[in-house]
This record gives C-alpha cells, sequence and structure tokens, in this order.
C-alpha cells in the first residue's frame, strides 16, 4: 500500500456508518452470543489458540457473524483473505487459492478465507471450493443469513462447524448503544449527546435483535439532532421515532422462517390452542405472507387434522376462502382468522377481533422468537434441533396434552374469548380448562423446555471411535447410570460441562461427546486419578480435551483462577455426597448459568443389601447372627458415615435458590464375588470387618470372616442397590425476580 492508498483508506475508515466504525476488534470488545463465544467455549478457545477449522456463521443480520469474522482476522498468525460472494466470482477464488498455495510452499503459513454472504455463491461457485477446503489449502469462514443446510454445498457443510448466531438481548443492544456514545475515538464520546432513557428504549425494541440497525438508528438521531443552548445534541423519544419507525420483519418466503411460523401455526391448530393460533397467524400476515397459501394449508388440515369429528370443518374453511377472493385485503382478514378460529375451536365465532388483539402485540412488541418444539423439523432436527421436544397430541387421551405454543415472553397473553352464544357456550369451559392447565404447567414448571441447538459440526470419526471405546468398556449397570444422568441433563453441543467427581471418566468422556463445540472441566479427587485423566485425554485433539482440575474442596478457587467469568449449563456428578462441604452448594452455584442444572446420582448405601443377608442363618448361632445384623445396621444409621441424608441435601439445594427433584430407583445386579472384592469386603483392614470387632470378639469376627469367604468366594450372587436421581434447577420466583 502506497502513501495515497493509506490516505484513502484513513478517509474510508473516518467516513463509514458508525456501525462500521464501531465493529468490535477483540474478543473482549464482543457482546452476546455467549452460548458461542463465552468463557469456556470451542469457539472461544479456538480463536484464542489460533486452531481454527472450517467455520460456518449463520443467522440474521447484525448479529455479530462479519464481526466474529474480523476478529479472526485480528487474532491469527494464518494470512486472511476477505472476499464477499456478493460482488465476487470463481476468479476471485483461484487468486485467492492462488495466494494460499504460495504462503503454504515459501512461508508454511496457512490461509483463512472468509467469504461474506456465502449463500449468494452458485452450486458451481461452491463446488470450486471444495478441493481447497478438503486439501487443506485454506481454512474456509464462511457467514450467511440463509440456512446452511439448504443454500450451502452440503459437501462444505459436512466438512465445517456450523454455529448459529441469534438476535441480539435488550441489554446487549443497549450496552452497544452506549460503547457507541462513550467511544471518543469512533463513535459520539467526543460530543456531548444525552438519549432520553424510552428513546433507547424504543431504538432497541425496534432495532430487533439486530445491532447495525440499532446504531444506524443511533447514528440518524445525533447527525439529525440541532446542539441545544449548552450545547448538547439531546435525543427523545420523538426523535428516536423519527430515525426508526418500524421493525423490519425477518420473514423469507422461501427460507426458515415461513416453514417455522407455518409449522407453529399448524401445531397450534392441531393442539386446540387459538391463542397460539392467532399469534402465529398474525406472524405470518404482518410480514405478507401469501393468504391463500395459509387457507390452502388450513383447508388440507381441516381433512388431515379435524375430518369426521366435524364435518363442517372443511366447508368452512372453504367458504371463507371463496370470501376472501371476494372481499380482498384488508377486510379480507376477518374470513382468514374465522377459519384458523373454526379449526383451533372447531366452532363458529364472531370473536374473530382477538386476531387483531394479536396483530397489535405484534406491532407493539418486540418479535418473539419461534419456541424449539414448534419450530418446523423436516429439514434441520439432525443440524439445530428443531422441532425436539413437541408433543404430538393425537397420542394422549382427549386428543390434547399440556403443551406450551405460544412463545415464552407471551404464555399466559390471552387473544381469544369465547362467547356465551351457540356452539361458543359448550366450548367455553373447554377452552378455559385448557388454558389453567397450561397456566399451571407454567407456574409449576413441569412443561419441558427444548431449546434450540446453536452449533453443529462434521464427525472425527478418530475422535468418535476413541469416545465410543471408551465409553462401551464402561459396565452394563454402570451405562444405565451414566446414560440417566444425561438424559435429564438436557445438554446442547454448546454447553459447559463440570464433572464433579471424574473418576475413571465415566461422565466426563461422554460429556466430551455430547458438547463438542462447548467445553467439559473434570475434577479429580487425587493426583492419580489426575494423571490417569490426563493421560487418556491426549488421545483426542487439544481443543475438546476436557480440562482437568485437582482437588473437590478447591475447585471454586481453581475456577477463579482459570476464568471469573466461567459459567457451566450443567454441574453433574456421581457419588459426591461424602466431598461435599457445607458451602459447596452455594459456592459452586455461582458458576452455574442462569438456566443451568445440577445432576447428581448417589448410591443410598442405607437401601442396599446387607451382606449378612447371604449368610444362611441355619449354618451359624442365632445370637451370633443377630451381632452380625446389628453390627451391619448399625454403619446404616442416620448419625453413621455411610448415611445418605436426602432430606438435607434438599434443603441445601431449596435455601441456595433450586427447585429439586429426586427420584429413587431400585435395581438388582449379578456380581461375581471375586478375590480382590472378598478382601475389599472381608480384608482384615476393612471397613466392615472393623466394624464387626464392635460387637464381636476376635474369634467371632474370624468365624464368620471365614463363613463369608467360604459362602460367597467365586460365587455369583444378587445384589440389589438403590440410586438417587437428583435434579436441581433454579426456582421460578428466583428467575423471575433476578
Amino acid at each position: 500500500m502506497d502513501l495515497f492508498d493509506h490516505q484513502r483508506q484513513l478517509l474510508i475508515d473516518a467516513e463509514a456508518p458508525l456501525a462500521a466504525r464501531m465493529r468490535p476488534r477483540t474478543l473482549d470488545e464482543f457482546v452476546g452470543q455467549g452460548a458461542i463465544v463465552g468463557e469456556g467455549r470451542l469457539l472461544r478457545r479456538a480463536i484464542q489458540a489460533d486452531q481454527l477449522s472450517s467455520l460456518l456463521f449463520y443467522g440474521p443480520p447484525g448479529t455479530g457473524k462479519t464481526t466474529l469474522a474480523r476478529i479472526i482476522a485480528n487474532t491469527t498468525e494464518a494470512h486472511f483473505i476477505a472476499i464477499n460472494a456478493v460482488l465476487s466470482g470463481v476468479q476471485a477464488i483461484r487468486d485467492a487459492t492462488s495466494v494460499a498455495q504460495e504462503k503454504r510452499g515459501l512461508y508454511q503459513q496457512k490461509t483463512i478465507l472468509f467469504i461474506d454472504e456465502v449463500h449468494r455463491f452458485n452450486k458451481s461457485q461452491q463446488d470450486a471450493l471444495l478441493p481447497w477446503v478438503e486439501n487443506g489449502t485454506v481454512v474456509l469462514i464462511g457467514a450467511t443469513t440463509e440456512n446452511p443446510y439448504f443454500e450451502v454445498n452440503k459437501a462444505l457443510v459436512s466438512r465445517s462447524r456450523l454455529f448459529q448466531l441469534k438476535p441480539l438481548q435488550s441489554e446487549d443492544l443497549k450496552q452497544i448503544a452506549h460503547q457507541a456514545l462513550n467511544d471518543s475515538s469512533r463513535g459520539y464520546g467526543d460530543r456531548r449527546v444525552v438519549i432520553d432513557e424510552d428513546a433507547l428504549d424504543h431504538l432497541v425494541n425496534i432495532a430487533n435483535g439486530d445491532a447495525r440497525t440499532l446504531l444506524n438508528a443511533l447514528e440518524l438521531s445525533v447527525s439529525t439532532t440541532i446542539r441545544n443552548d449548552a450545547g448538547m445534541i439531546c435525543i427523545t423519544l420523538a426523535i428516536a421515532e423519527e430515525s426508526i419507525q418500524q421493525r423490519a420483519v425477518l420473514y423469507d418466503k422461501e427460507g426458515d422462517a415461513h416453514f417455522d411460523i407455518i409449522s407453529a401455526f399448524i401445531k397450534s391448530l392441531r393442539g386446540s390452542d387459538p391463542d397460539a393460533a392467532m399469534y402465529w397467524l398474525a406472524r405470518m400476515v404482518y410480514a405478507g405472507e401469501d393468504p391463500r397459501f395459509i387457507f390452502r394449508r388450513m383447508v388440507i388440515f381441516a381433512g388431515e387434522d379435524v375430518g369426521m369429528a366435524e364435518p363442517q370443518a372443511i366447508v368452512v374453511v372453504n367458504s371463507c376462502a371463496m370470501a376472501f377472493d371476494r372481499v380482498g385485503m384488508p377486510e379480507g382478514r376477518y374470513p382468514l382468522a374465522q377459519a384458523a378460529l373454526y379449526l383451533a375451536t372447531c366452532a363458529k365465532s364472531n370473536s374473530v377481533m382477538g386476531f387483531f388483539d394479536a396483530l397489535a402485540v405484534v406491532e407493539k412488541e418486540r418479535e418473539a422468537e419461534v419456541p424449539n418444539p414448534l419450530r418446523d423439523n423436516s429439514r434441520d432436527q439432525e443440524g439445530f434441533g428443531h422441532g425436539k421436544g413437541y408433543l404430538y397430541p393425537h397420542s394422549y387421551r382427549d386428543h390434547w396434552v399440556v403443551q406450551q405454543y405460544l412463545p415464552t415472553a407471551l404464555q399466559g397473553q390471552v387473544f381469544y374469548q369465547p362467547s356465551n352464544q351457540g356452539y361458543e357456550l359448550k366450548i367455553a369451559n373447554t377452552v378455559a380448562r385448557h388454558r389453567e392447565a397450561q397456566c399451571e404447567a407454567q407456574l409449576a414448571s413441569i412443561v419441558e423446555v427444548n431449546p434450540e441447538q446453536l452449533s453443529t459440526g462434521p464427525i472425527d470419526r478418530q475422535t468418535d471411535q476413541w469416545l465410543q471405546r471408551t465409553l462401551s468398556q464402561t459396565g452394563a449397570n454402570l451405562g444405565a447410570v451414566r446414560d440417566r444422568i444425561f438424559d435429564n441433563a438436557k445438554l446442547q453441543r454448546h454447553h459447559v460441562v463440570l464433572d464433579l467427581n471424574a473418576g475413571s471418566g465415566l461422565l466426563t468422556w461422554e460429556a466430551v461427546r455430547r458438547v463438542p463445540e462447548g467445553g467439559v472441566y473434570a475434577c479429580g479427587d487425587n493426583v492419580q486419578t489426575v494423571a490417569a485423566l490426563q493421560e487418556q485425554a491426549s488421545a483426542l485433539p487439544q481443543l475438546i480435551q476436557p480440562i482437568v482440575l485437582n482437588m473437590l474442596n478447591k475447585i471454586d478457587d481453581l475456577i477463579v483462577q482459570l476464568s471469573p467469568e466461567l459459567q457451566f449449563n450443567c454441574i453433574l456428578g456421581r457419588n459426591i455426597y461424602r466431598s461435599f462441604s457445607e458451602n459447596t452448594i452455594e459456592s459452586l452455584s455461582q458458576f452455574l448459568d442462569s438456566s443451568g442444572r445440577w445432576i447428581l446420582a448417589e448410591t443410598i448405601p442405607q437401601a442396599a443389601q446387607r451382606l449378612y443377608s447371604f449368610l444362611d442363618r441355619n449354618l451359624i448361632d442365632v445370637d451370633l447372627y443377630d451381632r452380625i445384623s446389628t453390627a451391619e445396621e448399625s454403619h446404616y444409621q442416620p448419625n453413621g458415615a455411610q448415611y445418605l441424608n436426602l432430606d438435607k441435601l434438599s434443603q441445601t439445594f431449596v435455601q441456595a435458590g433450586f427447585t429439586i427433584t429426586i427420584e429413587q430407583v431400585t435395581s438388582k445386579t449379578e456380581l461375581y464375588v471375586s478375590e480382590a472384592l472378598c478382601d475389599r469386603w472381608f480384608g482384615r483392614n476393612s471397613t466392615y470387618i472393623q466394624q464387626l470387632r464392635e460387637y464381636l470378639d476376635q474369634t467371632q469376627v474370624e468365624t464368620i470372616r471365614q463363613l463369608f469367604l467360604t459362602r460367597l468366594l467365586k460365587q455369583t450372587v444378587t445384589f440389589e442397590g438403590t440410586i438417587a436421581y437428583i435434579t436441581a434447577i433454579r426456582s421460578y420466583d428466583q428467575l423471575g425476580n433476578g
């Protein structure tokens, strides 16, 4: 770059829009997307370690896709090339790969190729990329607003990790706005700008999760406002409303929003939820969906999901469709809403004004996301988990099941009120009972939340085979315990997990397998355990290796040393109760995400099979048998070291602000009594023998020991045990008041 080019670039940077000037340059400046780049996440570790594989960033505009690529460019030692698919073609790809080959051959330097709007490349252009990604000539980073499963070459998708970026939260947008107002070099910190709270709230609300939209509106507000007599620029609500008047609705008639929202609409009709049906119908109309398409789907629904239960349904829907064709828009919204209400309740109604209540919510409130169980699962269930957790009403009694169909922020909202006229009088009680059941389930937190997966990636077959081989070495009973723990954990691929008692890695390796884009922290309680875990982990790629911590009683200090901002999505463990101090739960819970959970599996010693039950009391003196049973039972009394106090454990969690669920499961195991097991049970220094010595003399103890060895050694016995599966989530009140 010569002097003139440098001067030209400085001028371009100075005159760039505020959104471009305020683009974060480091991860510390980046705001939002904690599920992807938060502390402990794979992507953050990969960027910091400069160990990137091919990536695809997918999400709506203004959520940070290009920004993340620029941050990578600022931190990597690799050669970085950026092209825009809108302006470039195959020749740009050839030029980039030519440079990459030169860098690789002459300087052993890898090249990162960033392609913005990668979905704009046609199939042949994307095919031209494939060989260079395949042989490692370039590391591809693509950014797209379209679902990569359908807009990006499947071969490229299979070789890349996908990260889905979500619309920014209101707090994130406010933080970005304040950064712009306070930054003297890139923003308005050198000006005296004051923005009213209601004005900022309006900008944030209408921006709808888009940082670029927010900054553009803020820039327009500042640049068009005249300084007052005190030399200040005061942004009021009126000025903010002038700067950004209408929300930009993300809706592509061929994309995810189209399929997801019509899926939510149909599922709401099937679930007999008129409120949710009104909401999703309003979303489609507000976004400009063709009403004839909606009518077509309702005609199909009338035949498929109503059928002979109400033979007039298809007649009514067809009549409404004909009425719509006659009157057109906007009055055609009345028969459109009436048909939807009829299908949701199987009754004619004049309560279609509920649709306009829903439309008012769409116009005034921030656009809410489709809950993951209601999303269309026919296209990318494997990648992002869309549709997971949906309960099919036809599988339940009365063809109805307690399930939330409205977005989380709108649960409990009522749009449709049955009148006391005609058939509506008959259905009023049913609608009311359904609403009451949903509200009760919401308050009791019994409706399961199934979040959307935010990342996915190619399968590393070598790593997967290693993990599967390690996991398969677990005994059947331990494997069942492990699987039940992870079923309760509800892990997502990007989650961060803490295993409190890693031991041989029973839970650690399964966690590594389940959170490939997240992170696993494993705690060993002694030097030998830590060394063994680290040795096993060395067989895995460095980025996905669990971080092994030593000593449970110091774990909170170790976490703070690693990163004070580290937040776990799940803290889990097996048989860790005796390692707890009084403050362990409270101290570790500070590192648990607001929606995170504790998952524990604790063997209940006092409910386990007693060893004396394996003896035939007819073969020994009755008094001696009673002494043995008394000695062993004393070991499991409430004040004994082997006693698990579930009530105390529950109280500890409740005091820490959690709602706790405990499920006790009893199982029988065919146990082979080996010499090693006999030595552990009946060795001269075993805990069991020590307990007997408190009730029997030395001769009697030796008699009993020999009797056990004679009767049990190398025999298979049926051993019965009970495990308590403990799930603790933050209390509803705490979340609501937090």
